[in-house]
């Protein structure tokens, strides 16, 4: 049993906790980031398919437009059910990354076919759209969400990694590493995380962590949830 830490946003940390606690461990949920959806429109006229690099860019599309008819090309599983969830029948994963994604829509795609409308927050982890443009694909973002950073860790997190009650860490993103950082930091309680493993969804999210103390820096042998989730078995 592993006392774990989890910072996903609020809709993506509950099912992760339900899956951790299913295999026997304690959970500790802190989300980093949290998702503000826009109250705007989504037009899929004359659209190719519709490119998900996140599961909140399939609950943004959901909540923007009605109109389910259209392929779902999504980074990676997670995002591939939540797409199924929402109603599109047509899905479609990469599993893997946003360089993943790209070749996806390459094997599936034409760029005769008409554009692609990559569904995505104000914020975004590399260039899908300059890979696929380069490509010959026609690609508009349509910025439906913002996700704001916490300011601060939670008094209940800092307790219990001051208390040492927390043996590991989950990091799912650059962003969500990078402020896990500098309010670790911030709190004064960089010192107990000697004893604290981070695990990373990528090289690049293990990266983002910078020169913050840890037990073990573990990544993740691909860019999925499960791939986390085994770092911990």
């Amino acid at each position: 049993m592993m006392r774990i830490l989890v910072t996903r946003p609020e809709d993506d940390a509950a099912p992760l906790a339900q899956l951790l606690q299913a295999r026997g461990h304690d959970v500790t949920l802190e989300p980093l980031l949290r998702i503000r959806f826009r109250d705007v429109p989504l037009s899929l006229d004359n659209v190719q398919a519709v490119l998900f690099t996140s599961a909140n860019g399939v609950r943004a599309a959901a909540r923007a437009t009605p109109d389910r008819s259209l392929a779902a090309w999504c980074v990676g599983d997670a995002s591939a059910r939540a797409a199924r969830d929402a109603g599109f029948q047509s899905v479609s994963s990469a599993s893997g990354d946003v360089h993943a994604l790209a070749a996806l829509v390459r094997r599936l795609g034409d760029p005769a076919k008409g554009p692609l409308v990559h569904v995505a927050g104000s914020a975004v982890a590399g260039d899908l759209a300059g890979t696929l443009t380069a490509a010959g694909f026609n690609v508009r973002r349509a910025v439906l969400y913002d996700s704001e950073a916490a300011t601060a860790l939670s008094e209940a997190t800092l307790g219990a990694l001051r208390a040492g009650h927390i043996d590991a860490v989950a990091l799912f993103s650059p962003r969500t590493a990078r402020t896990f950082a500098k309010l670790a930091r911030d709190a004064g309680v960089e010192p107990m995380l000697t004893k604290v493993d981070m695990l990373c969804l990528s090289r690049p999210v293990a990266d983002a962590l910078g020169t913050l103390p840890h037990r073990h820096r573990r990544v993740a042998a691909e860019p999925t949830q499960d791939a986390l989730i085994e770092l911990i078995a």
